[in-house]
């Protein structure tokens, strides 16, 4: 199957709001359009126009318009969780709550979410029979961030600032001197005295952390910008002004408005739609206003942040859906098709939202067992979980041409050339010679390029979800992910021909991996 190619005739057109999509995409995008504050709205990045049968049946439909709005929309993990679960309902798929009881029926397609910010959703196949495997995708909602500190209001010098703390392994230097400002969700109190969260999003630029004027820093350029992350990396919110500051001095209150600014509560109230009293508790990421959008000489690249690790939530979630919105696509599948996007991947996944926790083993087993219908025979979960295969899916590391010493020198995976099967002896990755054969195999059939990463054996090497859930559910692994350059830089890039690469090869794994693996035994 050919690459999709998309190439637009002209620069992107002046900024604008934005109907709401269409529920089938085009392979004809443009790049970002935005203007200023928009409240009331969705923020959608692209327009996509008609396409003619011709060039509809030329090429593969691309999904990168999708991409670029999911992108936008989803400021934090929160908001991706709640774009995912918005998808999945239009897409017809029944949400569960992990406290009901659960009645599946093959040909089924169901999800539920935790914390907001972890997602599970499955499409049972109509010959699914107890005992059959899970074929799964997983990936992570969280991105390297800066987050509000419980107590964020503070005043240096005269001005406002916001107390931040740091999420994961960023690039903070890449965080300066940019236009942020903060999304999350927030937890209101009602006038009936019960309690509720709210995702919250203030689009417009509030916040920002100023670098000090080389004439102040001589010699930034040669020793580098080391900043100290406790005390340069405090953004500035508003100068002081008695009306709208907290009293300093005041260290025995617990309320909200001695911890956060008057102003920043205001500001937060307004956009809620409540008064400030109203708020009691928040979660709130600091996040860049400039919207994600394709760039490069030919629009080849997607430039936005949390690329790492959105990009492959996306893909993972519109390959189910796209692979199961039909009654007639199930209806020889005898495995069960999933998705899992897990939370604090970046800082361990030790929560009750990561991958650390048995989120996906209790998954299956709640589903075998209201599938069973008293007809489970001997060891149903773990003959079910012995035949599944996951899929690990996050961004992989890019040749990046200024450092390409950096790389192994036979191991250099490109942009726009594929997904990246990662490999780690020391188990960094959970990739086994039959896990990337099984995958390959998927690619080989349907044309699909595929490329290879081991770390230089004289650098660290990161690692996964991967590995974390093969060891605790005991699953037969995987690890994958699109090439990206700038990871954990507030601002990525990838490329667009990678994204609906995947995404063909995630579908055709949903509906063709059952009938690959019946021709390998291993254990035997």
């Amino acid at each position: 199957m050919a690459l999709l190619r998309l190439h637009l005739p002209r620069p992107p057109l002046p900024a604008r709001r934005i109907p709401a999509l269409p529920s089938a995409l085009s392979s004809s995008t443009t790049s970002c359009l935005w203007r200023g504050r928009l409240p009331a709205s969705r923020l959608l990045c692209s327009s996509h126009p008609a396409s003619s049968p011709d060039a509809s049946s030329a090429a593969p439909p691309s999904i990168v318009a999708g991409l670029l709005d999911y992108l936008n929309e989803s400021w934090t993990q929160f908001h991706a969780t709640a774009e995912a679960k918005r998808q999945l309902l239009d897409a017809g798929f029944k949400l569960l709550s992990e406290s009901d009881d659960w009645d599946l029926q093959p040909g089924g397609r169901y999800f539920f979410t935790r914390n907001m910010s972890c997602l599970v959703a499955f499409a049972i196949g109509e010959k699914y029979r107890v005992g059959n495997g899970f074929n799964i995708i997983a990936a992570h909602t969280d991105s390297p961030c800066l987050k509000l500190k419980p107590r964020s209001a503070t005043i240096k010098s005269g001005h406002q600032m916001v107390n931040v703390q740091t999420y994961g392994s960023g690039l903070w230097h890449t965080w300066f001197d940019r236009d942020l400002t903060l999304a999350g969700r927030v937890i209101l109190k009602a006038t009936d005295g019960s309690f509720k969260h709210k995702l919250v999003k203030l689009t417009r630029p509030l916040i920002r952390v100023p670098t000090l004027a080389i004439h102040l820093n001589r010699t930034v350029n040669t020793d580098g910008f080391k900043p100290n992350l406790e005390t340069h990396l405090v953004p500035l919110l508003a100068t002081k002004h008695e009306d709208t500051t907290t009293n300093s001095d005041d260290k025995s209150s617990s309320s909200t408005k001695v911890t956060h600014h008057p102003l920043l509560l205001q500001i937060l109230s307004e956009e809620i739609g409540c008064d400030s009293d109203e708020i009691i508790g928040m979660e709130l990421n600091v996040c860049d206003t400039q919207p994600s959008c394709l760039g490069g000489g030919n629009n080849e690249f997607i430039y936005s942040g949390r690329l790492d690790n959105l990009a492959s939530c996306y893909c993972a979630l519109r390959s189910l859906m796209d692979s199961s919105k039909m009654a007639e696509q199930l209806s020889n599948e005898k495995a069960i098709r999933m998705v899992a996007m897990f939370d604090n991947e970046e800082v361990g996944s030790d929560s009750m939202q990561g991958a650390g926790a048995p989120t996906m083993f209790q998954a299956m087993r709640r589903i075998i067992d209201s599938l069973m219908h008293q007809s489970m025979g001997e060891g149903a979960l773990e003959r079910a979980i012995h035949s599944s295969f996951l899929v690990s899916a996050d961004m992989a590391h890019a040749l990046h041409p200024n450092y390409a010493e950096k790389h192994e020198e036979c191991h250099r995976p490109e942009l726009q050339k594929g997904l990246v099967i990662k490999h780690n002896a020391n188990q960094r990755y959970a990739t086994s010679a039959v896990t990337a054969f099984l995958f390959k195999e998927i690619a080989r059939i349907h044309n699909l390029p595929v490329q290879e990463f081991v770390v230089r054996n004289d650098m660290g090497c990161g690692s996964t979800i991967g590995p974390i859930l093969a060891s605790g559910v005991g699953i037969r692994t995987v690890d994958c992910g699109i090439p990206q350059l700038s990871m954990h830089s507030v601002r990525e890039m990838c490329g667009k021909e990678d994204v609906d690469t995947t995404y063909r090869h995630f579908k055709a794994f949903f509906e063709m991996f059952s009938d690959i693996d019946r021709k390998l035994n291993v254990d035997f």
